[in-house]
């Protein structure tokens, strides 16, 4: 009985996994040598690409069909489905490797797709544009449904639909673009030793669960601003949940229930400060270019396809 036991602890997938160092440094290799069994099964079956235990025992996303796209992706996750994803990211040739396209699937049998994003190559700033077509990613095509926007930091960004710029926009706004999320990543004292810190801000709800407008008719009124003067009105504010340090490994874990696999500085979670349990989106490594996404209401699947890509920007100020 006791050996059984034995083999059936060593089958669970390693629920709490380390976000700080990169996968191919020393010091992340030290880390997981030192981490559980589960770990270190699940750590050495990704690098000889086979699937893991955990890949193949992470709970399958819930059967999820819709009629239309890009209202899928619009709209918010339905209240207490949390809607699983995959992120893949293709950087095969010369130009991919500079400009990657990411992919977002639903983590399912069918791995229905849903969103594709690549960042653009003459901007000034890191600039991606997020289609509903795979083969698709022209800012004029009519599968465009979004972009992600950030400062010449990269460290803040803003996300915005598919609509009008305000200045092409009719007077009253009603065909302006909205804004529908900001994203805020704050300098880390710590470099790669430290996890990345993140504030999220969202529009609220109404009483309708419905995803209340925000057209802002310059800079100087959008997500960002309203935040950083404390307008809050009909905002959500979110952050990344603070890891644990754990002494064994010494390393930040969180518990991704067996939805990461490999450590990263890009894995997160994403909380309100009123109810830490709550997970509105989670995204960790778990092979050299897939990444599970998660999320839940009253995020959209463009809020956090784009969260994930502003997460893949280079951040020089952060680390």
């Amino acid at each position: 009985k006791s050996k059984s036991k034995e083999k059936d602890k060593k089958k669970e997938p390693a629920s709490m996994f380390m976000i700080n160092g990169d996968k191919d440094s020393k010091s992340k290799k030290k880390a997981a040598k030192a981490d559980s069994d589960e770990s270190e099964e699940d750590t050495k079956s990704t690098k000889s690409k086979k699937k893991s235990t955990a890949a193949s025992e992470r709970p399958p996303s819930p059967e999820i069909e819709f009629d239309n796209l890009e209202d899928f992706v619009m709209d918010p996750a339905p209240q207490g489905v949390t809607v699983k994803c995959r992120v893949t990211r293709d950087q095969r040739g010369v130009d991919k490797s500079l400009y990657p396209i990411y992919y977002l699937h639903l983590d399912n049998d069918k791995k229905t797709f849903l969103l594709a994003g690549r960042k653009r190559k003459k901007s000034t700033t890191s600039n991606y544009l997020i289609s509903i077509d795979a083969t698709d990613l022209s800012r004029g095509g009519e599968n465009f449904v979004g972009k992600l926007r950030s400062n010449l930091m990269g460290t803040k960004f803003t996300v915005f639909d598919n609509a009008l710029n305000p200045e092409r926009a009719l007077p009253d706004m009603s065909n302006a673009r909205q804004e529908l999320a900001g994203i805020i990543y704050e300098t880390n004292v710590l470099g790669m030793k430290g996890p990345r810190r993140m504030t999220v801000i969202i529009p609220g709800m109404n009483k309708d669960s419905e995803r209340v407008p925000l057209r802002p008719r310059n800079e100087c009124d959008g997500l960002l601003i309203r935040y950083q003067n404390r307008r809050m009105d009909n905002l959500i504010e979110l952050h990344n949940k603070t890891p644990v340090w754990n002494e064994e490994t010494a390393s930040h874990v969180l518990n991704f229930n067996g939805r990461v696999t490999q450590a990263s500085v890009k894995n997160f979670q994403i909380v309100h400060n009123k109810d830490l349990d709550y997970i509105v989106m989670q995204f960790g490594r778990i092979a050299d270019d897939i990444f599970t996404l998660d999320y839940n209401y009253p995020m959209c699947a463009v809020q956090a396809f784009a969260i994930a890509l502003s997460s893949f920007d280079g951040k020089i100020a952060c680390e």
